[in-house]
């Protein structure tokens, strides 16, 4: 397959699916993914759950941004269950108070509550663990897979194309244009090649010719254990407000519990530590009364941040028509509606908007 394109697009996780329908009103795109499986090692591995108050000011302003999506999807979202809402409940142990004041103080919903309520909420907490307590009361968990499968259907339906099993083995601008030939055997060619390829995303400009921003993926652990006698089919998600611990429900009767560990690692298909499992439920069980007797299931996905763990969205300035588009770190789902629009409207060369203040924060130049 040889064929020309309008943009190319490395990687069909969320973000690169969500600008493909995005620009494929205007252009004709394709998505090219070296997995047999879109959004394999990362959007497949989400905790799918929407936080506003969830890193750093560039992402928030992104999260905002596409509660509006979440809330009121388009009709062909293909699921009635888009949004579900959560609460989000965070308990400050002693020495996480200013953890938890930080919180508050960002004036984004969160409210102290007592810990009478806090046990309301969550009838497991052990009495003495916590000093204070706060709630996020807009929080919802997020049918990821619904929303990943639109942006592509969106994509196809504009007739994008979709290559599966296609590793970019050759990057190359020759005569103003892009050429990407795959280990598929197809050379795709465009004026703008978008970095979509998540913990790749310094392999694929590298192969470009281009110096890396220094991303680094991280590892995070989770594991699904049974809460035994407690209904968690209503509760919050409960976490420390330091962040090194949370329980979320998952499929109505169990939970899912994480150490929040962000360990450096390579980009590869990432699997669980057993010492990270064991430290997750650890944390957990100082907070609440849960006997855990066996785990039922654990897995790995990687979290790609760069060095300030901001987003790197934009051109790069070494060789035209290489747009970067990576670093969304743990919050690629919940900014997918926004961030989507925001790239469209970069490359499209568009008023992006209100998202239009975050642009010079997320320059992915600022480390060169």
């Amino acid at each position: 397959m040889s064929e020309h394109f309008d943009i190319a697009i490395i990687g069909a996780g969320i973000v690169g699916a969500s600008v493909a329908a995005g620009l494929g009103a205007t252009h004709k795109v394709a998505i090219v993914e070296m997995e047999a499986q879109a959004g394999f090692h990362t959007t497949g591995r989400s905790a799918a759950i929407w936080i506003r108050n969830y890193g750093p000011a560039d992402v928030r302003v992104l999260t905002g941004l596409s509660y509006d999506f979440y809330q009121n999807p388009p009709a062909d979202i293909g699921t009635d269950t888009l949004a579900i809402g959560r609460e989000i409940l965070y308990l400050s142990p002693s020495d996480q108070t200013a953890a938890l004041d930080a919180l508050i103080g960002q004036d984004l919903g969160v409210e102290e509550i007592s810990l009478t309520k806090a046990k309301e909420l969550c009838p497991a907490i052990i009495d003495g663990y916590a000093v204070r307590a706060g709630l996020e009361s807009d929080g919802f968990d997020m049918d990821v897979a619904a929303l990943h499968q639109f942006y592509l259907r969106r994509a196809r339906a504009a007739g994008g194309v979709l290559l599966l099993r296609h590793r970019a083995g050759r990057i190359e601008r020759r005569n103003g244009m892009w050429e990407v030939e795959t280990s598929g055997g197809a050379v795709i060619t465009a004026p703008v090649v978008i970095n979509a390829a998540g913990a790749w995303g310094d392999e694929v400009a590298n192969i470009a010719g281009l110096p890396g921003i220094g991303l680094v993926p991280c590892r995070r652990t989770a594991a699904i254990i049974d809460p035994g006698p407690y209904n968690v089919e209503h509760w919050p998600l409960v976490q420390s407000a330091g962040h090194d611990w949370y329980a979320r429900t998952e499929a109505r009767t169990k939970l899912m519990v994480t150490p929040c560990d962000e360990t450096p690692d390579v980009p590869h298909d990432v699997q669980p530590d057993e010492l990270d499992i064991a430290i997750g439920i650890d944390r957990m069980q100082q907070a609440l009364d849960i006997v855990v007797r066996r785990v039922e299931h654990s897995w790995a996905g990687l979290r790609t941040f760069t060095p300030d763990r901001s987003l790197a969205f934009g051109f790069d300035a070494a060789l035209p028509g290489f747009f970067w588009c990576v670093g969304q770190g743990g919050y690629g789902i919940q900014t997918a509606p926004a961030a989507g629009a925001l790239v469209t409207a970069m490359v499209r060369g568009e008023d992006p908007g209100a998202a239009g203040s975050i642009i010079a924060a997320i320059d992915p130049m600022r480390f060169r």
